[in-house]
């Protein structure tokens, strides 16, 4: 499956930092009966993700709010340790974003946005993409061509399709 607009998320089990260590989410409690943002990106800490997409998000996370939508959600191929601390370190936990980890790319691979890139060290990682979610159903999707770009799946353009 290749994720559309119109699919239905499958279903999922996420981790998280919590106060006490890792917890795990099912993605389908964060989406039902909720509109929900969820941008996804190749790893924690490498240069696009942490100088361009993480941003974007925090730069309009207000205006996500102000349309309607309940959370926004950060989602990489990484532990939910790495996921923690960048998500703090980069401010944006404090900005509203929610990090989430797809530790076992399970999640990436079943909606067909996993790639693989072997001379950087990226295995079964996540294609760069942002969506709005209705419900658990994809009702807009913005995916990069190339994992090094971040135009169509930035904050602004996510917002503006909305």
């Amino acid at each position: 499956m290749t994720l559309s607009i119109g699919d239905r998320l499958p279903e999922a089990t996420l981790c998280k930092m919590g106060e006490n260590g890792p917890e795990t989410v099912q993605l389908s409690d964060l989406t039902k009966d909720r509109k929900v943002v969820i941008f996804a990106l190749p790893g924690a800490f490498t240069g696009d993700c942490s100088s361009a997409h993480v941003p974007s998000f925090m730069r309009t996370r207000a205006d996500f709010t102000a349309k309607g939508v309940d959370e926004v959600i950060c989602l990489s191929v990484n532990d939910p340790f790495v996921m923690g601390a960048w998500g703090t370190s980069t401010g944006a936990v404090a900005a509203g974003i929610t990090f989430l980890a797809d530790a076992d790319s399970a999640f990436t691979c079943a909606v067909g946005m996993d790639f693989t890139a072997p001379p950087v060290g990226l295995i079964k990682r996540s294609k760069r993409y942002a969506m709005l979610v209705e419900d658990g159903v994809v009702r807009v999707l913005h995916a990069e061509e190339s994992p090094g770009t971040c135009d169509i799946s930035g904050g602004e353009a996510l917002l503006a399709a909305i």
